[in-house]
């Protein structure tokens, strides 16, 4: 062959070459748009497997392009998502993918399972869910009072492990959890999960009206829960504050009776873990408190014979009792139903106890007694003798200074400046080691007296 017709020849070959190159798939830009038609994937049911088509692959085969799956019972972007129908039926799988020049909505594809295969749904966890195949089961959020979860809502530290059976939350509020009202959290709603025909999820009002509608899919093995059409019970004011509530989401622990679900919070406030805390609603429904004894701390508002009170406060007529500030211990303190918040004096230190109020009471005392059929008061502070009267409330277990106070600071805004004071706490027997706690100020709200504990020097 001539020189001019070899280099023809590699010349077309070349072009050729090209030409097969621009119209490979592999090829596209992915930066401009791409038709519908240009994307290429795979569903296939595996019926050596499952005769009934139970098992069907999802397979992305579009190189440079990201496909979501939204199969009826979970939603995925894996390349390859092995999807396993426990119930016959039709399923319509819809596919948009995601391409530099935007989401492209594929046409969807129906599948149809002609067979259950229940084995992919009998299992513990699923039916602690569900209450087991053919079965249904209600959850409600919890309030603290049937022996699981403090209250609704945990928090846990994303720098710690937060897996399943496996997290320490690092605040647990009571009651309604941390939410602005009482109303935010909408107690009377149920979620409903069923294995009734099919994975299906429903939420109610409390009033029994159907509020979502849908279903879900409990993964075994990675411990996740995604739900389509219908979302755990939150907060209304909390939406906002997470990205993600349905798909992949932490199930931390899973029993018959209690269910508890992360959530990542992704507002401005920065990362940190909700956990939501459930019961069942027929746990709930029949839960009996253990008898324990009783429902607050010993001593915390304590019933005294008549005089009593009174002889502990001075030690008796013709006598006279001094007290000091716990200032080795917890002299300040928040007692809620009881138990207090503060574990000695340094966990209160920076944020109102300080070394102010540390020189203050290592050089200050109060003092009553009962000298001439008189009940009188005095306080030492810093050199400065104070006295006066006091008459006692025995039913109340309330005292008043007159025009005295307790032991001041007046440079901490936690300076008690009432002159009335209650005993808030005390022990009959035990007073003259573990003192007494004076309450300053009450919150109804939150059932919450700020003391101020007193000991024999």
């Amino acid at each position: 062959m001539k020189m001019k017709n070899i280099k023809s020849f590699i010349t077309s070959l070349l072009m050729l070459a090209m030409l097969v190159s621009s119209c490979s798939p592999d090829s596209y830009s992915l930066d401009g748009p791409i038709d519908k038609s240009d994307i290429h994937f795979e569903i296939t049911q595996d019926l050596a497997k499952d005769p009934g088509g139970n098992t069907v692959i999802l397979k992305n085969t579009t190189p440079g392009v990201v496909l979501n799956w939204d199969y009826v019972t979970g939603k995925s972007d894996k390349a390859v998502q092995t999807v396993q129908y426990a119930f016959k039926g039709n399923y319509t799988i819809k596919i948009s993918a995601i391409t530099g020049g935007g989401i492209v909505e594929l046409d969807p594809v129906t599948v149809t399972v002609t067979e259950d295969n229940l084995n992919y749904v009998n299992d513990e966890l699923w039916t602690a869910l569900s209450g087991g195949v053919g079965k249904q089961k209600v959850w409600i959020a919890d309030n603290g009072k049937y022996g699981m979860a403090l209250g609704a809502m945990s928090y846990a530290d994303p720098s710690t492990t937060v897996e399943w059976n496996n997290f320490t939350p690092n605040w647990e509020p009571e009651g309604n959890a941390n939410s602005s009202t009482d109303a935010d959290m909408h107690w009377g709603r149920t979620m409903t999960f069923s294995l009734e025909g099919g994975p299906f999820m429903k939420v109610n009002e409390a009033d029994g009206t159907l509020k979502e509608s849908g279903t879900y899919f409990l993964d075994i093995n990675t411990h996740t829960l995604t739900t389509t059409g219908a979302t755990i019970l939150r907060p209304d004011n909390y939406i906002a504050n997470a990205s993600n509530w349905n798909n992949n989401i932490k199930i931390l622990k899973l029993t018959e009776n209690q269910l508890r679900i992360a959530i990542m919070r992704t507002n401005s406030e920065g990362p940190w873990w909700y956990i939501w805390n459930f019961v069942s609603k027929e746990y709930a429904d029949n839960y009996v408190p253990p008898v324990t004894g009783p429902t607050y701390d010993e001593g915390f508002n304590p019933t005294f014979a008549p005089g009593e009170l009174l002889k502990m406060l001075t030690g008796g007529t013709g006598t006279g009792r001094v007290w000091a500030l716990d200032g080795n211990g917890n002299p300040v303190d928040w007692l809620g139903k009881g138990k207090g918040w503060t574990t000695g004096a340094s966990s209160s230190y920076n944020w109102g106890w300080n070394d102010d109020w540390a020189a203050a009471a290592g050089n200050s005392w109060i003092r009553f007694d009962q000298f001439g059929g008189k009940l009188n008061y005095t306080r030492s502070q810093d050199g400065v003798v104070t006295t006066g009267l006091f008459t006692i409330n025995e039913a109340e277990n309330e005292i008043n200074l007159g025009s005295n106070t307790l032991i001041q600071n007046s440079g901490s805004w936690m300076n008690p400046t009432t002159n009335v004071i209650k005993v808030v706490k005390a022990y009959n027997n035990d007073y003259l080691t573990k003192g007494i706690w004076f309450g300053t100020s009450y919150d109804a709200g939150k059932d919450e007296w700020f003391v101020f504990h007193y000991i024999l020097p």
